[in-house]
């Protein structure tokens, strides 16, 4: 699923372009996006309501309704949100579309019915998905201090790159990402989290904070054909500025070697063997 760069882009986006819209009709044509309520109450209830603005929890897209209640959307590997006029073609897989008494429709194209969205009342949320309650730190929502960051590092034993994409640790953090942190740190994927020293904590921060921002910045990271778009369509270009991340065989931005692909549970890591240790 995207990662935690482009879903607060997504966020930021959605936010401006949905917040205090009213909703005129929802068409949701397939079965299995809508997990709660059924589809029809779900259609039904947000026909002639106000939308009034978009928040996130963890990776979860929540949209405010009428004051009363929230749509909970999750996103899979391919779910886009896409904002089109009524006249636009509709793409294959499109899940959900919603009209609205102006401007133009936002639509759900998930192709591989990987999203879902919810519909729950103001304060159900945290009791619907207790999961919220143990999600870590959110380096693009508020500022993190190095230190609270240091000490919850120091609890986990266990590799870096395990670490990182902890949800219970940092949130929204992925191969991608990680990768890219850990070069930028100048530590190994395989190293212990709480053997780290002081000043090794301090460059994984520092790594942290500036790879999200950075990633932020240039509009997330689209590497596929069907890779990472925004609301309007446009892919990000943080591919461009990636050092490790599917380079290998490339020079190392550090150092005069090769970047290394080595297996790493059921997929790859890459990073730079001279200059990561």
């Amino acid at each position: 699923m995207p990662e935690l760069p482009e879903i607060e882009l997504l966020r930021r986006d959605l936010d401006r372009e949905v917040s205090g819209r009213k909703v005129k009709v929802v068409e949701v044509p397939g079965a299995g996006l809508v997990a709660h309520p059924t589809k029809k109450a779900f259609a039904t209830a947000l026909a002639g309501a106000k939308l009034t603005g978009v928040r996130r929890r963890g990776t979860a897209l929540i949209i405010g309704v009428d004051g009363t209640h929230e749509i909970v959307v999750m996103l899979g590997d391919l779910t886009r949100l896409r904002r089109h006029a009524a006249k636009d073609p509709v793409a294959k897989g499109t899940a959900m579309v919603v009209g609205f008494t102006q401007g133009p429709q936002l639509r759900l194209v998930d192709p591989k019915r990987q999203g879902s969205v919810e519909l729950f009342e103001v304060g159900e949320l945290d009791e619907r998905h207790p999961e919220f309650a143990s999600l870590g730190l959110d380096p693009a929502d508020e500022p993190i201090s190095w230190t609270t960051f240091g000490e919850a590092l120091l609890r986990r034993d266990d590799r870096l790159k395990v670490v990182l994409t902890d949800q219970t640790f940092l949130v929204g953090i992925g191969p991608i990402y990680s990768d890219e942190i850990l070069f930028h740190a100048g530590l190994r994927y395989d190293r212990i989290a709480s053997g780290l020293n002081t000043q090794e904590i301090r460059r994984l921060y520092r790594a942290v904070v500036e790879t999200i921002h950075d990633a932020i910045k240039y509009g997330g990271t689209s590497l596929e054909p069907d890779g990472w778009v925004g609301l309007d369509g446009s892919p990000g270009s943080y591919a461009e500025h990636l050092a490790v991340y599917k380079r290998d065989g490339q020079m190392s931005p550090r150092s005069r070697g090769p970047i290394v692909k080595t297996r790493y549970g059921s997929g790859y890591t890459y990073y730079c063997e001279q200059t990561q240790v």
